[in-house]
């Protein structure tokens, strides 16, 4: 039997589009079963979409579309594993359950939803539980005189966000019905994190030697806003990796179950790590108190992941012409390297250097260097006579003196405003260029660095940025003028101004970040790490105050 994967990347709610591929699929009848991702047929995550009126109406509209395309197609070789939601609605058509399910559709068929979701995730971005009922419990699929178990993305999950576990669920129901499993299916909308791939497979080979059976993991592809979907669709066996698909790209690939006597591939000695505890520990060295190093892998994975997402809101918000507030410094000379990766034709990218009485002459050349480096346009607005007017008239309207974070703060927001009025004349995006260990502790200016359509380093620490830029030279060139990498990070608000004034070394402080932030480490675990007693008090103080402290990040 052949399992075709289907690794798709649709827009949300792009129900023609959706038709169109699936009458594709048909016409060319391959036979086997065709597996598609979670929520394939209306898009994920929806969020407050799927209970609009407007949505249902066209939802079930498509649904009945499909319903009709499928009974009239004979091809009986085919089955369709379709994620998908199903509506309990009232009779003025409004919500009152949906499901997450699978919908089985088998040409000459209607469709029909044989499994519904068991676990939904209600953490970090998740929220299904506001939207979504419970699924009853497990089920297998026979068809053609195999057996197929059915998860959907969370269920494949053992931990203890949960109070129930599909997978082991699903082995009792087949010890109940003396069934062997010929396949384990699990449709995804799986989001991309840095170093997923390899514990989803870890995982997947720890269900598939569970079963004695092959599993097949599919995903979709595509950026919602700060939400990438990776793809990177696979099937294992045992211990063993079968088959392998794209990150970020939309594809297809077969997969042929062998005959049953050979179709498991005996388990290897593995590390015994399976629940989702154990495979997402944290990235904090356990002998050190710094994260684990990015490897050069690592840092492609990175790379890739930014500039599709780049690309992805770009797209989806009608935008071909991006402005960055460049510096001199390493964040806004990363994003701007990254940004001109990632450019397809037709698109035009240009950087404004804004300086003020406190910006350096080597940041001017520095910023020169890294435009003609890269071929992007080189445009100057300095912020002189803009902030001496502004120190003028508030001297003669009030008596506070315009000293410390007053002064420093009015530069960047000054920038901001400029750099949206040139967005504006050229209906350009603009792209923040903070990332995530400034923001994290405030290390910023509320509409001045903080500005702008999408932050590209949001989710990179300080310490990665620098990693990053310097894979990139390494690896293309010397993009990026070595000084901007080596210069002490400042951002030149005051005279001789340095980052470390005010915060920690970022080699230090990302790794109590990354423990605060992510694993919700305590005081005490992080000080028992390793870590500065009083860095950590102190990070931990400043991360329940973001974007409110004292400097202009953005120009960096």
């Amino acid at each position: 039997m052949k399992f075709h994967i289907h690794q798709t990347h649709h827009t949300i709610a792009d129900f023609q589009g959706i038709k169109s591929y699936l009458e594709s699929i048909l016409e060319q009848g391959l036979p086997g079963v065709h597996i598609f991702p979670e929520l394939f047929l209306c898009g994920y995550p929806l969020h407050d979409l799927c209970l609009q009126k407007s949505f249902i109406e066209k939802y079930q509209i498509f649904m009945s579309e499909l319903d009709e395309l499928f009974r009239g197609n004979k091809n009986s070789d085919q089955l369709f594993l379709l994620g998908g939601i199903k509506y309990e609605l009232t009779e003025d058509g409004l919500p009152l359950k949906l499901l997450n399910v699978i919908f089985k559709a088998v040409p000459g068929s209607s469709l029909e939803a044989i499994y519904a979701k068991q676990l939904l995730p209600n953490y970090d971005i998740f929220d299904e539980m506001k939207y979504f009922s419970v699924g009853s419990g497990p089920e297998i699929l026979e068809y053609n005189g195999l057996k197929i178990g059915l998860l959907i993305c969370e269920d494949m999950w053992s931990s203890s966000f949960h109070q129930k576990d599909p997978v082991h669920e699903l082995k009792l129901l087949c010890e109940e019905k003396g069934a062997s499993l010929d396949m384990v299916v699990n449709l995804s909308a799986s989001p991309f994190v840095f170093g997923k791939t390899e514990k989803r497979m870890d995982r997947a080979k720890f269900i598939s030697n569970h079963f004695e059976s092959p599993f097949l993991y599919v995903n979709r592809v595509g950026g919602e806003d700060e939400i990438l979907f990776d793809g990177q669709s696979f099937v294992v066996n045992g211990d063993n990796v079968e088959l392998e698909m794209p990150r970020f790209k939309a594809d297809q690939a077969t997969y042929e179950l062998q005959d049953k006597s050979l179709k498991y591939k005996k388990k290897k000695k593995g590390s015994g790590a399976n629940t989702w505890e154990q495979l997402f520990a944290a990235r904090i060295a356990s002998k050190s108190p710094k994260l684990d190093p990015l490897t050069p892998d690592d840092c492609e994975e990175v790379i890739e992941a930014l500039c599709f997402g780049f690309q992805e809101y770009a797209r989806k918000n009608g935008f071909n012409r991006f402005t960055i507030a460049l510096s001199g410094g390493m964040d806004s000379a990363l994003v701007l390297a990254l940004i001109k990766l990632s450019l397809k034709e037709g698109q035009y990218l240009e950087a404004i250097y804004m300086p003020s009485i406190h910006s350096s002459p080597l940041s001017h050349e520095l910023s020169l260097q890294l435009c003609e480096s890269l071929g992007i346009p080189f445009k100057s607005l300095p912020i002189k006579f803009l902030h001496s007017t502004s120190k003028n008239l508030f001297s003669q309207t009030f008596p506070e003196s315009f000293e410390g974070l007053t002064d420093e703060n009015v530069q960047s927001r000054l920038r901001g405003m400029l750099i949206y009025t040139r967005s504006n004349q050229i209906g350009s995006m603009v792209v923040n260029t903070s990332n995530k260990s400034e923001l994290a502790v405030g290390y910023s200016t509320q509409y001045g660095d903080s500005v702008g359509a999408i932050s590209m380093l949001g989710d990179l620490y300080k310490s990665e940025v620098f990693t990053i830029a310097k894979h990139i030279n390494k690896t293309r060139n010397n993009l990026i003028p070595e000084q901007i990498i080596t210069r002490p990070p400042s951002a030149e608000l005051r005279p001789d101004q340095v980052d470390t004034e005010s915060l920690p070394p970022y080699e230090r402080l990302d790794a109590i970040l990354e423990g605060l932030l992510t694993y919700r480490h305590s005081m005490k675990d992080l000080v028992e790490f390793g870590f500065k007693k009083d860095e950590v008090e102190k990070s931990s103080t400043c991360t329940g105050r973001p974007n409110i402290k004292d400097t202009n990040s953005a120009q960096l």
